[in-house]
């Protein structure tokens, strides 16, 4: 059976299958994973560390040709990918540096003669993971877990073989021999989750949800990072010309299949006309095209369903009462290509309010002041990320303190930052991603006492 298929976005064409391994297979990797792993975590932190700085070395040596294959597959711009390609190879040279010192054991004076804290490995993770980002989000979950001295089993999203083999590839080259890839289909998940010892899961919350039971069926620690819905307040002392333009430039990247990207746009009256014509006016620059060409700078969704199902989101708004203010055509070009689209008076009775939208699509929900601002920007299932403009810094802190998210940014569009704890609450997940947080989720934190 074919589990596995790239189709080139910008075209519609398939350029790649693959068939999903024989049942016969997982149990042979995972027995071949923890013989590597009895011997990964006998190495010191420092010479983990040095194996996948060779791994680094071989990103930046290979960046253009792994950006080719990310854009071929999820659609990306070529720009975009390459800012992917670098990202993960800034992510190893930072937990390289810093695992050391953080896995350390620690000495914790009690009335024994000797007691403390060690960071030993949980064994092997299974990471089911995304499309959207098929380097960084593996590589986001693996290196602090492979830091930590624990083996890593990929399962890939079925539309990215082609990026996911070419890493795999690089990983071999670089000497790992703890990071695999599972090539297996969904129904062989389960058996995975079974026989490792935790799990990481990034993609949509209905799948997040069934992941969590098939975990817990079997007591397996899981650190879950799910969709989000991220309002962006703009509130009435902002400047309106540079949140404009952070909203575009947030919500728009990678045709708006982001997770983290700013969705809501939330608007006090007195500002709420200029914003939206501002914010108007920078999607309307937005020109789609060959996501390999410098000039294209609004990219194609990466699959043709994915289209139908925001399509039909955009629909569903405006028979609700949502006013079309821009986009919302479906194009009759080939690939899987949607213009930037947004939606004004957005309300409670649209899919979108409640929803998260993947893809370039954005909601204007009109407060009627800056409580009912912080009432919108909690009114949603999802709990990822948040932003905050204001020209008032503290009123503006105040205000964060009282959202419900993961993170929540003063005059910025959501991002993450490697030295920061990346992840949501509610529908949004749990666990952390990033900084130091994140080396800790996948280890034993381990008690010794000697009398």
């Amino acid at each position: 059976m074919t589990a596995f298929t790239s189709c080139n976005p910008a075209t519609g064409e398939v350029v790649y299958t693959r068939a999903a391994w024989p049942e016969s297979q997982l149990p042979a990797a995972l027995a071949q994973l923890r013989q590597g792993q009895r011997h990964w975590r006998e190495l010191s932190v420092a010479e983990r560390a040095a194996q996948l700085l060779r791994l680094a070395d071989q990103l930046q040596a290979h960046r253009e040709e792994l950006a080719g294959l990310v854009t071929l597959e999820v659609g990306k711009r070529t720009a975009e990918c390459l800012a992917e390609i670098d990202k993960s190879a800034q992510l190893i040279r930072y937990y390289a540096q810093l695992a050391p010192e953080l896995l350390a054991s620690l000495d914790i004076p009690t009335q024994a003669s000797r007691s403390g804290v060690a960071f030993e490995p949980l064994g092997t993770v299974l990471a089911v993971m995304p499309w959207n980002y098929p380097i960084w989000q593996v590589l986001r979950f693996a290196v602090p877990a492979l830091m930590a001295g624990n083996a890593c089993l990929v399962k890939p999203a079925p539309s990215v073989p082609q990026s996911t083999q070419r890493l795999l590839e690089l990983a071999r080259a670089a000497g790992l021999a703890v990071l695999d890839v599972a090539w297996i289909d969904h129904d062989q998940v389960e058996e995975a989750i079974r026989q490792c010892d935790a799990v990481a899961f990034t993609g949509s919350t209905q799948t997040g949800r069934a992941i969590a039971a098939l975990a817990g069926r079997h007591l397996k620690k899981t650190v879950l990072e799910l969709g989000g819905s991220n309002p962006f307040i703009v509130l009435a002392d902002a400047d309106v010309a540079a949140a404009a333009q952070d909203a575009a430039n947030s919500r728009f990247r990678d045709a708006g299949q982001s997770c983290n990207a700013a969705k809501r746009m939330i608007v006090v009256p007195e500002i709420a006309e200029a914003f939206i014509d501002a914010f108007c006016a920078e999607a309307a620059k937005l020109r789609a095209g060959d996501p390999r060409h410098p000039a294209t700078t609004l990219s194609p969704l990466t699959r043709a369903d994915l289209r139908e199902a925001l399509h039909a989101q955009v629909l569903d708004a405006v028979a609700h009462g949502a006013e079309l203010r821009l986009g919302g055509q479906m194009p009759a070009s080939p690939g899987f290509f949607y213009p930037a689209t947004v939606l004004d008076r957005v309300n409670s009775d649209c899919r979108v309010y409640h929803e998260e939208v993947f893809g370039p699509v954005a909601g204007i929900l009109r407060a009627r002041d800056e409580a009912d601002a912080l009432r919108l920007a909690n009114d949603t299932p999802f709990g990822l990320g948040a932003s905050i403009y204001s020209a008032d810094k503290e009123r503006a802190w105040t205000l964060a303190r009282q959202i419900e998210a993961g993170s929540v940014f003063i005059n910025r569009h959501t991002s993450s930052d490697l030295r920061l704890p990346f992840g949501g609450v509610k529908s949004s997940g749990y666990g952390r991603e990033l900084s130091e947080f994140g080396l800790y989720e996948f280890v034993n934190v381990k008690t010794y006492w000697q009398k």
